[in-house]
């Protein structure tokens, strides 16, 4: 499980392109939720994950190539994942809507 190239051997250029995706799939579902109670939660999470994917960016250009980077680049899009799906849920449960 842990001998996997994209954990291994990786020169995280794949990383960045999948937390890029995941980012812009997170921000465009916030993008309409933006007039939604509570007030600046989804402003808050499009910050958020612009930051989070701002640190990737920092991580592949300053960080030695290995397992460090990459872990840490693993680390930023599991951040990215979690902070869009608690702020979507937040938003979703506090307009009544249901989530699945």
């Amino acid at each position: 499980m842990r001998d996997q190239p994209s954990l291994t051997t990786s020169t995280g250029k794949s990383w960045l392109i999948l937390g890029g995706i995941l980012s812009l799939i997170a921000i465009g579902v916030m993008v309409p939720m933006l007039d939604s109670p509570p007030a600046g939660l989804a402003l808050f999470g499009i910050c958020a994950i612009v930051a989070l994917y701002a640190g990737m960016v920092i991580v592949r250009l300053n960080a030695h190539p290995g397992r460090g980077m990459l872990a840490l680049l693993a680390t930023f899009m599991i951040a990215i994942a979690i902070v869009g799906l608690v702020c979507v849920g937040v938003v979703a449960a506090a307009t009544g809507a249901p989530v699945y």
